[in-house]
């Protein structure tokens, strides 16, 4: 699997970039030029991601409150994945996300059909503290020769705990723990494996995630089986269009699966210009590394990089 992951960064994504064209949203108002002339003034909202076989997210807006995500299915053109994100007053309290999720890890969207809810709660200072999420895996059943396609059927439900811990002194993101667990009917419930993410800056813009993986019993952590870090460098200085998201939703994304540490850097208010992934289990070999450039609008918002064309709208 070492192997496969990690071609991941280079194949899932990080493609040839959108042929240049005007745009419109879809109340006929118009988009960030992609032809540079003039872009955007005033309050603006990050509308698409798009590369030229696909759009990877549209976000929709409830007034200026993000409501609605919708990202690539099982294939272009096919049905969309829908991401919805609810609030108590103007924090995340809720997302929902039905759809289709890369869970093997190989750089393609899986057929498997994936729902869950994730729950958000904040401490006494209004930081995010945890998020409990309860996971369905659905598969299609082959189907006999001649006959209709079967309807999806349960494959098997998960439950995990995520905890967020903040350094002390400059109350950044430190670390991100995840507890997991099958749930199963007859069966009482334990977590089961752990996770653990840790970050590291270079001002504001996160330099380093390292995250560690292994088996749980009895709620103690054993020895970390697998181990991976990505490292973000070489940041501009212009603003990356993941500012406009909230953070809770981006957390979301980056736990969407077990293995979405690559895109750590939606969490800076920078954009790096170089990122590699390495293994860090015995024997270590040499990371990947990917490079790119960026281009930005006239208000300094990132507008181009990784393949992949960033849209804004006006608010």
């Amino acid at each position: 699997m070492k192997q496969l992951f990690y071609f991941i960064l280079l194949l899932a994504g990080f493609s040839s970039v959108h042929s240049c064209k005007d745009l419109l949203d879809d109340d006929g108002n118009p988009l960030v030029d992609l032809n540079n002339t003039g872009g955007l003034i005033g309050p603006r909202a990050l509308y698409r991601e798009i590369t030229d076989a696909d759009t990877i997210a549209e976000y929709q807006y409830n007034g200026l409150l993000l409501s609605k995500v919708l990202s690539s299915g099982v294939a272009a053109g096919k049905p969309k994945s829908i991401t919805d994100i609810m609030y108590s007053g103007d924090k995340v309290s809720k997302i929902n996300f039905n759809g289709y999720l890369d869970l093997d890890d190989n750089g393609i969207i899986d057929t498997d059909s994936v729902s869950y809810t994730q729950l958000f709660t904040y401490g006494n200072i209004g930081r995010l503290e945890t998020i409990s999420e309860n996971r369905s895996i659905y598969r299609r059943p082959p189907a006999l020769p001649g006959m209709p396609p079967n309807p999806m059927a349960l494959l098997r439900k998960s439950k995990t705990l995520y905890s967020l811990e903040y350094n002390t002194t400059t109350a950044k993101l430190e670390t991100i723990t995840m507890r997991n667990g099958p749930d199963a009917s007859g069966i009482p419930f334990a977590y089961t494996d752990y996770s653990k993410t840790t970050y590291t800056y270079l001002g504001d813009n996160i330099a380093r995630a390292e995250r560690n993986y292994g088996p749980m019993t009895g709620g103690v952590f054993g020895t970390a089986t697998e181990r991976y870090g990505y490292d973000f460098s070489s940041y501009d200085t212009q603003i990356s269009p993941f500012t406009l998201l909230p953070t809770a939703y981006k957390i979301s994304r980056l736990l969407s699966t077990e293995r979405n540490d690559a895109e750590s850097f939606i969490l800076s208010p920078n954009s790096p210009k170089r990122l590699s992934v390495s293994d860090l289990t015995l024997p270590i070999p040499a990371p990947v590394i990917q490079t790119t450039n960026y281009s930005y609008d006239p208000q300094t918002y990132m507008t181009k990089g990784l393949g992949v064309n960033y849209i804004y709208k006006p608010l």
